[in-house]
């Protein structure tokens, strides 16, 4: 079974998705990480963000993995930690709006969606990437939540910054952040992360096989 989860940055979408596999016994898959891993070798090899034909075949050459704890590869290295980073914060958008990159991501994301049950977050999952995903769900949430959950998990990071980073990614991901037609829509802004991921576990049950 496959469960996708989609919705904007700040909406609770890796929180969320990471208990519920977790509580499942379900394999997570971050999709936002393998864009990350890119933008970091991309950084590495000195390969130029606004060259989209040169990443896809960077991304192409060097499939993102992820091992049974969750750790993110790429290149043999394990970049699980240094994706986090600041100056990845800055870039990943640039490097993700690609068509080249996205063609080539989307390819890897349904392979690895494909090896057995697998909760996936991130964008376009229930439209694009796993279309026929049992069980399909968009989180959102108010704007000024979502900017203060932001700011909770990098404190590192200015709150105008931040706050400037919430506002161009939704510009960036506009297109890409349509609901699918027959995803459960979740509004996050009053829910605790256990409310949240009761609701997907029941809605997970009864999607179930008999």
């Amino acid at each position: 079974m496959i469960i996708a989860i989609d919705g904007p940055a700040g909406a609770g979408k890796s929180t969320v998705a990471r208990r519920l596999a977790e509580r499942l016994g379900f394999r997570y898959l971050d999709t936002g990480a393998m864009y990350r891993a890119l933008t970091w070798l991309a950084r590495r090899e000195s390969v130029p963000m606004d060259k989209g034909a040169r990443l896809g075949e960077l991304a192409a050459a060097n499939p993102v993995d992820f091992d049974e704890r969750g750790r993110c590869f790429i290149a043999g290295t394990d970049v699980t930690a240094a994706i986090r980073r600041a100056e990845i914060d800055r870039l990943v958008p640039v490097v993700a709006r690609h068509p080249e990159v996205r063609e080539v991501m989307r390819g890897r994301q349904r392979e690895l969606a494909q090896d057995g049950d697998a909760v996936v977050e991130g964008r376009d999952i229930g439209t694009v990437v796993a279309p026929g995903a049992e069980v399909k769900i968009y989180l959102q949430a108010d704007p000024e939540v979502r900017a203060s959950r932001r700011i909770a998990e990098r404190p590192e990071i200015g709150a105008d910054a931040l706050a400037t980073d919430l506002r161009l990614r939704d510009e960036h991901d506009a297109e890409r952040m349509q609901p699918a037609a027959d995803a459960e829509l979740i509004d996050t802004t009053d829910l605790t992360v256990d409310e949240v991921v009761d609701h997907i576990e029941r809605l997970v049950r009864e999607h179930a096989p008999a």
